[in-house]
């Protein structure tokens, strides 16, 4: 029976997961349905897929309504949140500005509160000077300068001594242990040997012919055996011939390697000791360049710490200088003060109109109102005349009450009535008189004020003219013992201030101006007549080398133009008597003018801290409200130091110069020229 040859072919699907074994004995069919099979799993994954593609489509086609759908939700929910969070924040508005209103009227109602109590504010508070309050007691915070070494530069050697590399150890010669090959030889083949004797049969033994060849086929086994003995002896001796002089080879090759790595030995020790050599070497340089680094480090840290030790000795001569500055100048204000003390204390008139202008300085009063006065005191009536700045009926707050009208989301605004703004003005400004009298006759402690001059001053528009006027619209003329006994927490101001007989309109919202009681007196004894220099003055007139009276002349000159502008008045006073002024100007503003003292200095060296310091004294004397210091030279930085924060201008020559060409007139200022005319 013979055999079939059995067709077997393989196919699948990877997409759709299928696999099949087509066989068969004809190799065309087995094909053809391996075809068929492909085509119908290709159909099906076509199908698959345009089922998947429709599956697909449909999820997108219900994605983009949902989507609208939603879209259209979140659209309606964002309206309605809109719509809810307007009406929120519309509720939050409306209730922002209520609250708004109801701030404002509590700020209003507050204001004008307080405004009411202005005579019981000052009732709690002690008005009096605490003299050891004005004093610097503060300390010289500048810190003392350090002095910093940095440290010692140290040698470091990071280069530990090379050690030196060990001479490899000396080959030793090893014998090679192989034993010459031996030649052992078998033995030959015995002929008696029982292999080689012939064995008979019946017939060979019985037969002579048989028996013959018998016996003639065991000698030839035994020639056989010895031939091939002999050959094989032959080829061992040959092999062993060739063991020996392999054996030998070896022998030779042994002893030629032992040689070569006695040689390379050798040469493996003379390299260690090359090497070695050079490694001390570079590390001896290592060495040396490290020490000559040190050393030039210690010596640049040497010129460090002497540089840093010189810098430390400035610095602390100057925080040394600077910290004696600050206790000289800190002790001279404070003796300053002291010796104010107690010209108040003598009374003395200076004094006592600097510590009156003190305890005004410190009342407390709203921002809005101006502070300004002008004093004098009289040390033989022992009176202090005032004239105070009273705020316009138009600065003082009309404002009481805010309402939110929510109807027309609009605020509503209530004002004091004119009768009530009448009412309000008059009794503030009843008030103010009535507590700087107060306060005045509270913090005299030294008892130096028999009687207050009290004249209110108000620059207001004239509605009539379009100008603003300034006058008095009262004035008060009161005794201390009169005034001390009245209970001020108890009292109607205005009926108080007319029980003292003080003088004023009916309505002081009107301002109708009425005749002071006193005024101050700007009157001295020690005023002569003026000439003019400044009309003579050209660009060849050297100013620190004019005549000392000439000088002062131009001074007045000068300060008289500067003044002029609003009705001022410069007066230069007696040479002989004038205790340190040598002009006196008299500002007629209520608000920023007063008495001005100058001093003219024809100097032509830098002007010292004691110039300044004398015209302070001078200012705290008179009553003065400011000093001015004019020379011909520079002032040094120590007149510039003390003059800070003290009511002292210092004008220098250029400042000068520049005064002269402001109002037309032209000189110039050479102070070596006026050294050598004075030598």
């Amino acid at each position: 029976m013979g055999y079939q040859t059995i067709w077997e072919i393989e196919v699948s699907h990877a997409e759709l997961g299928k696999y099949r074994h087509i066989k068969g004995t004809d190799k065309f069919v087995v094909e053809q349905k391996a075809k068929a099979q492909k085509i119908q799993w290709e159909i099906q994954w076509l199908r698959k897929l345009e089922q998947q593609e429709n599956a697909r489509l449909k999820a997108i086609a219900i994605s983009k309504k949902e989507q609208v759908r939603i879209a259209a939700v979140n659209q309606k929910n964002s309206e309605r949140a809109a719509i809810a969070k307007g009406k929120e924040e519309a509720a939050r508005a409306k209730e922002a500005k209520a609250q708004s209103a109801l701030d404002r009227t509590i700020a209003a109602q507050t204001h004008l509160t307080n405004l009411r109590g202005t005579l019981t504010h000052t009732l709690t508070v002690n008005d009096a000077i605490d003299w050891e309050c004005l004093k610097d007691k503060s300390e010289f915070n500048d810190p003392q300068p350090t002095l910093t070494i940095p440290p010692k530069p140290q040698l470091e050697i990071p280069w530990a001594k090379p050690l030196p590399i060990p001479p490899p150890e000396k080959p030793v010669r090893v014998e090679l242990n192989v034993e010459a090959p031996v030649l052992i030889s078998p033995p030959p083949p015995e002929p008696s040997s029982p292999e080689y004797q012939p064995k008979f049969s019946f017939f060979e033994r019985t037969i002579p012919f048989l028996k013959a060849k018998a016996i003639a086929h065991a000698k030839s086994q035994f020639d056989a055996a010895n031939n091939e003995w002999r050959d094989l002896c032959s080829k061992m001796k040959e092999n062993h011939e060739k063991d020996l002089l392999t054996h030998k080879d070896k022998l030779d090759k042994h002893a030629a390697n032992w040689l070569e790595s006695i040689r390379a030995w050798e040469k493996s020790v003379e390299a260690n000791k090359a090497k070695n050599l050079q490694d001390e070497k570079a590390w001896q340089l290592k060495i040396e360049g490290a020490q000559t680094r040190f050393k030039v480090k210690t010596e640049e840290w040497i010129a460090q710490c002497e540089h840093l030790r010189a810098s430390h000795e400035t610095l602390l001569e100057k925080w040394e200088a600077k910290r004696a500055e600050f206790i000289a100048l800190q002790q001279t204000a404070n003796t300053d003060i002291d010796q104010c003390r107690e010209r108040w204390l003598s009374g003395e008139s200076g004094a006592v109109v600097d510590y009156c202008d003190m305890v005004l300085a410190n009342s407390d009063y709203p921002d809005w109102i101006s502070r300004n006065w002008d004093m004098e005191y009289d040390s033989q009536t022992r009176t202090l005349v005032l004239d105070y700045a009273l705020p316009p009926p138009s600065m003082l707050p009309t404002l009481k009450d805010v309402q939110y009208v929510q109807s027309r989301d609009d605020f509503k605004e209530t004002h004091l009535s004119e009768k009530e703004q009448t009412a309000f003005y008059d009794d503030f400004l009843y008030q103010i008189t009535l507590r700087t009298v107060h306060e005045l006759f509270e913090a005299d402690l030294a008892t130096v004020l028999d009687a207050i001059v009290f004249n209110g001053i108000v620059t207001a528009l004239n509605k009539s003219s379009g100008h603003e006027e300034t006058g008095c619209v009262l004035s008060l003329h009161v005794g201390k013992d009169e005034f001390l006994p009245i209970n001020l927490a108890q009292i109607d101001p205005k009926a108080c201030f007319k029980s003292l007989k003080g003088i004023a309109a009916s309505q002081l919202v009107g301002l109708a101006p009425v005749p002071p009681v006193m005024t101050i007196n700007r009157t001295d004894r020690r005023f002569v007549d003026a000439y003019a220099v400044a009309n003579s003055l050209d660009n060849t007139c050297n100013l620190a080398a004019m005549h000392w009276e000439d000088f002062e002349n131009l001074i007045r000159e000068v300060f008289e133009k500067e003044f002029s502008g609003n009705g001022g008045e410069v007066r230069v006073t007696q040479a002989s008597r004038d205790g340190g002024v040598d002009v006196v100007a008299f500002d007629p503003d209520p608000i920023r003018g007063g008495k001005i003292v100058i001093q003219a200095k024809r100097y032509t060296n830098t002007v010292g801290v004691s110039a300044v310091r004398d015209l302070y004294g001078t200012v705290m004397n008179e009553g003065a409200t400011k000093g001015i210091l004019v020379s011909t030279a520079n002032f040094g930085p120590d007149a510039y130091e003390f003059s800070k924060g003290k009511p002292l201008t210092l004008l220098n020559g250029g400042n000068l110069l520049h005064l002269l060409e402001r109002h037309g007139h032209r000189a110039h200022i050479d102070l070596k020229a006026a050294k050598a005319l004075l030598l």
